[in-house]
């Protein structure tokens, strides 16, 4: 059974650990999909989910970690982030469900978790980006209820242009 938590400090250092663990793999699905289709580099992706920047975001009340958690709470199969944009805004900045879960309605569930809690406390909109290109992302926002706001280009942090699409979500 999936069960949907907010993830604590321990949590997180579990979640950055085992993400850690995962980008040593550049051949895996989640280093694939989500690193080197963008060219992001290696480092830059370490130093954003280091326990450190985890912990800080979620401390300064930027930032909410949720968590899917399978085998009574001891295995964390999937998670999603939210950023505070402004008073009305909060961002679905990623929402990443490992590979071996991923076509069981884990991240619709993880999705439909973060949309409540976002409502209960109190923000009008859920935003997110998808790149142009991720057909798949983009039908999963669509299908839950996202309206496609605008596309666009942005030069990345990296030195890379990325083509994105918004969408957002009315709570």
């Amino acid at each position: 059974m999936v069960k949907i938590v907010e993830a604590d400090e321990e949590a997180i250092r579990n979640l950055s650990r085992m993400l850690m663990k995962i980008l040593e793999d550049e051949n895996g699905e989640i280093y694939q999909e989500n690193v080197a289709k963008f060219g992001i580099p290696k480092e830059y992706v370490k130093r954003a989910f280091i326990e450190e920047n985890l912990l800080k975001m979620r401390n300064m009340g930027k930032a909410k970690f949720y968590l899917a958690m399978e085998d009574y709470c001891k295995t964390i199969i999937g998670f999603a982030q939210t950023m505070i944009i402004d008073e009305d805004t909060i961002e679905l900045d990623r929402i990443i469900i490992f590979p071996e879960f991923t076509r069981k309605g884990i991240g619709t569930s993880l999705l439909q978790y973060t949309i409540k809690e976002s409502k209960q406390r109190g923000f009008k909109k859920v935003v997110v980006n998808a790149g142009k290109d991720e057909l798949h992302a983009r039908r999963f926002y669509e299908n839950n209820g996202f309206k496609k706001i605008e596309e666009y280009t942005i030069d990345a942090p990296w030195g890379k242009k990325l083509d994105l699409v918004s969408y957002q979500f009315s709570l």
